[in-house]
């Protein structure tokens, strides 16, 4: 309605500017005198202005004649399209004209000038492949999804914009929901194109997302035959299926199938931790623990982590204290430096009675960098040697607001999660998790809840029970219920 009313306004706003333009000319002195020989023509000034006009279109209309005798001559010695061309110029001209400003208008967020915009090119060019283009994604962001459905369905007509129809309409299954839908033209539009990789990644997700882990392999395999894929990195997440394949397969009790499958995992990326872990408890069920232990240390090597420990003492779960630290030295003596290194060895030196050691082995962690494993590691220390239940309360108090330590982490979006996932729980993405300090507070503290029988003593829970509610329930608020149910090697040897 205001638009018709604006081109009203515009159309008598044009005709009275011509109307004074014209009462302008007509009262300017003078005008203008042809002569031709003995001829002489004097012409006023308005009858000077409609002259130009007049002859400007009289040029125009002799070059388009000029151009259609020129067709006609070429048609005349036997070449039958000669004349159809010389219209079709014309056509394409004001379709490719309509088809850039529908062009604009989509890239400017004017969905309606685009719809119509190409509407008006089609009518000329005759070209859907181009024109439906422009009118199914002015229609999805205008939001008329049946519109923009509709549109793509024609574009699975053609073999060269079949691919853009199904990526289209598999979108609009995704913004629905409907993701059983979404991965069977994810499967489709990836067998079109296997080196596209939004399609691919599309495809990987969902088939991660419902379980289908074998399908999810061969996609990847698919990608890397495509180069959509690095090697190394298709390696590493064809391990991470593997992997979860696996951990499925011991579920339903496919035990042999289940360990083959966590020993295939870890071949293909040894430094992967939930593979290298699963791997040797699978060789230690096989009876194979020399094997376990290799396939840990070499992980170990590429990064130091407490779950690796973990399963390292599952190698021989009936050992002493003492030969459980000489056992652990080939693991110790790998970055020695490094913060669970040192964390490591002081608990084992904990669970020993060694005190002293375990100081000695925790070095400046606690002032260096303090971590609330670390903060409640120091608590079990002085409550070893002695120390009053002030101080250990000291240490459990800086480990109430001492950062979490490095935790599994999605480098999308920063979601920390209790373990280890192939798909991230909060953005959904694949192989997205990585082993680091979180920004903002965490939910889990891998070995944490294990001190706490050291932490508060056998001998000495009668004192504690004076402190339970400034002690023992921060410290269980601080760790959760995810991390009471966590094993580390200092658990395992305290209950033996």
């Amino acid at each position: 309605m205001l638009w018709s009313l604006l081109k009203i306004v515009l159309f008598v706003l044009a005709v009275a500017a011509l109307a004074w333009g014209a009462g302008v000319v007509m009262e300017m002195p003078g005008g203008v005198r042809i002569a031709f020989g003995s001829t002489e023509f004097n012409l006023g000034p308005l009858q000077a202005v409609i002259a130009l006009i007049v002859l400007v279109l009289v040029i125009w209309l002799m070059l388009k004649l000029a151009g259609l005798a020129i067709a006609v001559v070429r048609f005349l010695r036997g070449d039958e399209t000669a004349i159809s061309r010389y219209f079709d110029r014309n056509r394409e001209r004001k379709g490719y004209e309509a088809l850039a400003d529908g062009l604009m208008a989509l890239a400017s967020g004017e969905e309606r000038v685009a719809m119509a915009k190409a509407a008006r090119a089609e009518k000329f060019l005759r070209r859907p492949e181009l024109t439906n283009l422009v009118t199914a994604q002015a229609a999805e962001m205008a939001g008329d999804r049946k519109k923009a459905e509709e549109t793509y369905k024609k574009l699975l007509a053609d073999e060269r914009t079949r691919f853009v129809g199904i990526r289209g309409i598999m979108k609009q299954r995704l913004a629905e929901g409907d993701t059983e839908t979404a991965m069977k033209l994810a499967e489709r539009a990836f067998a079109l194109k296997p080196r596209h990789g939004e399609t691919g990644d599309i495809l990987l997700a969902l088939q991660a997302a419902e379980g289908d882990w074998a399908g999810a392999r061969k996609t990847i395999a698919a990608k890397v035959r495509a180069k959509a894929l690095p090697k190394d990195v298709g390696r590493r997440r064809d391990a991470i299926l593997a992997l979860q394949e696996a951990r499925d397969l011991f579920a339903k009790g496919e035990d042999m199938r289940a360990r083959e499958a966590a020993i295939e995992a870890n071949k293909l990326s040894p430094d992967l931790v939930p593979a290298a872990a699963l791997a040797a408890r699978s060789y230690v069920q096989q009876g194979n623990p020399k094997a376990a232990a290799r396939v840990l240390t070499k992980a170990w090597q590429a990064h130091p982590h407490p779950d690796l420990a973990a399963a390292f003492a599952d190698i021989v779960p009936d050992e002493t204290p003492e030969e459980r630290i000489k056992r652990f030295r080939a693991l110790t003596r790998i970055h020695p430096d490094d913060d669970e290194t040192r964390m490591l060895l002081a608990e084992l030196h904990i669970a020993a009675g060694d005190f002293p050691a375990a100081r000695a082995a925790l070095g400046d962690l606690p002032e260096r960098h303090p971590s609330q494993r670390a903060l409640t590691l120091m608590a079990a220390i002085e409550r070893g040697e002695g120390a009053s239940d002030d101080v250990v309360r000291g240490w459990l108090a800086k480990a109430v607001t001492a950062p979490r330590g490095p935790q599994w982490v999605c480098e999308k979006c920063g979601h920390v999660h209790a373990e280890w996932s192939p798909v991230c729980q909060n953005c959904h993405a694949f192989d997205s998790l990585a082993w680091k300090e979180a920004d903002g507070d965490a939910v889990s503290m891998p070995g944490g809840a294990d001190m706490l029988p050291l932490i508060v003593g056998e001998a000495q829970r009668p004192l504690v029970a004076e402190a339970e509610h400034e002690t023992l329930e921060p410290e269980a608020e601080l760790l959760g219920p995810e991390a009471l149910e966590n094993e580390t090697p200092t658990a395992d040897t305290d209950e033996k």
